[in-house]
């Protein structure tokens, strides 16, 4: 990993480059950038979530996620570096069996909504898609590891999964789409 920051006014990017973890620097805008901000963007909306009630071994899990989001935009940051295994994969794999063991079958498309909670996990959800379209376009650009690309797809299955978890926890259900309902004009 390169040096940690000593100072955060470094000044180095007003030119409108920014240094990557390998010392090389590239414009601010570049793909691999967009990517690293997306992960960062989810990595603090997660952070938002966990001001949230919700339960113990669950705050766990998103705080250790958390952690492997600095660790997807260490290996942005990167080059050809790999932080993200399969094992991580895995993992989100496992917790997504977990939880949907617990909850009723999907018959109708569900709203983002609910919960406050709820509502700022699928906040979460549709930062996540983001950032998986960013690295996706990276991946098109430059030679990156497909874990990333696995990881935040099983993530944003997961947030939308914990989102229904998160409703039920605060004593309520899913917010069901009315095909049916019409508006008034």
């Amino acid at each position: 990993m390169g040096n940690r920051l000593s100072k955060i006014a470094t000044r180095t990017g007003d030119g409108g480059t920014t240094g990557l973890g390998d010392g090389s620097r590239t414009d601010k805008d570049s793909v691999r950038i967009q990517a690293i901000g997306e992960v960062d963007e989810l990595n603090s909306h997660l952070g938002l979530l966990l001001c949230e009630d919700m339960p113990a071994e669950l705050r766990e899990e998103l705080i250790t996620i958390q952690h492997d989001l600095f660790d997807l935009g260490g290996e942005l940051c990167i080059p050809g570096y790999q932080m993200i295994t399969e094992d991580h994969v895995l993992r989100l794999d496992a917790h997504l069996a977990k939880y949907n063991a617990t909850l009723p079958a999907l018959t109708e498309f569900i709203l983002p909504a609910g919960s406050r909670a709820a509502s700022q996990a699928h906040v979460c959800r549709t930062v996540c898609r983001r950032a998986e379209r960013a690295i996706v376009t990276l991946g098109k650009a430059e030679t990156i590891h497909e874990h990333p690309r696995q990881y935040v797809n099983r993530l944003s299955d997961l947030l939308f999964v914990l989102a229904r978890v998160l409703n039920r926890h605060a004593g309520g259900s899913d917010v069901l789409w009315q095909h049916e309902r019409r508006r008034k004009a």
